[in-house]
């Protein structure tokens, strides 16, 4: 017998299933090398960089495949072997690849097209490459995992909160099922979470690392709700069904992929590199 859905619209067995498998992925490769990590990074963004091309298909926007998976990746591993320099090239040239390799193939069309290829590239791909510039740091590890901690921290406390207590939808139009009583659980685990992160692993300011954790539980509520309105538009439920459980992988990197410059950038304040 297949297992009913969660009252949040989960098959929930199969949802943390493969969570535990991800999870695993995850501090599988950081424990080991952490360029392993940054390679995972990358073929999670070739991934992304897919599921969104035939996303948008929906509504007839053809996003060249080739230029858009392949800049998505140049993006990741020049940001971990180059830094930020190297993350602005590569989307630049990749920019550059959508407009020439669209164009190549006509032009009826091609504005469309190219447009979607360079938000394709932009979201996953280039907001990416600030998880693969915080991987790159001598405590890259420790930065890594306070920002997955962090964000991940949002989608517990508000899945938790929201089933719970939820009972006054935050956006009902783009996300019925998300609460203000939920966004409250995500403010709570991400303070909690970030404020321990930050004083056990990078050695910065506990209470900095609460107010980091407030705003990632802004910025990954942002996330889920812009992918939401993204998918209402495409007339689709979830952005691939590669993951059981949980939708796309898009559908899991959401919050993450609009959290990431912000934590980079906060990081920096709150932990200096040396």
């Amino acid at each position: 017998m297949t297992p009913a859905p969660s009252r949040a619209g989960r098959n929930l067995p199969q949802a943390i299933g493969v969570g535990v498998a991800l999870a695993a992925l995850v501090l599988g490769t950081l424990a080991l090398e952490k360029d392993w990590f940054g390679y995972v990074i990358a073929a999670a963004m070739a991934v992304g960089a897919w599921e969104m091309r035939e996303a948008l298909r929906h509504r007839d926007i053809d996003v060249p495949l080739t230029p858009v998976v392949a800049g998505s990746v140049l993006m990741i591993l020049g940001a971990l072997h180059n830094g930020a320099e190297s993350l602005a090239i590569a989307f630049g040239l990749t920019v550059v690849a959508v407009l020439l390799w669209r164009v190549l193939e006509g032009v009826a069309g091609a504005a469309k097209d190219v447009a979607g290829g360079v938000f394709v590239a932009l979201y996953p791909g280039f907001l990416g490459g600030f998880a693969a510039l915080m991987l790159a740091e001598d405590d890259g590890v420790g930065r890594i995992v306070t920002f997955i901690l962090t964000t991940v921290c949002s989608d517990i406390g508000g899945y938790a909160a929201g089933v719970l207590f939820g009972k006054h939808p935050m956006a009902p139009k783009l996300s019925p099922k998300k609460s203000w009583e939920g966004f409250a659980g995500s403010v709570t685990f991400c303070a909690i979470a970030g404020a321990a992160s930050v004083a056990l692993l990078l050695d910065g300011p506990w209470l900095g690392g609460a107010a980091l954790g407030v705003l990632v539980a802004g910025c990954a509520t942002v996330g889920d709700l812009m992918e939401s309105s993204l998918k209402r538009d495409l007339g689709i439920k979830d952005m691939s069904n590669l993951l059981p459980g949980h939708g796309g992988l898009m559908d899991r990197l959401d919050s993450l992929i609009v959290v990431a410059p912000i934590c980079w950038a906060l990081l920096y304040v709150l932990a200096p590199v040396s």
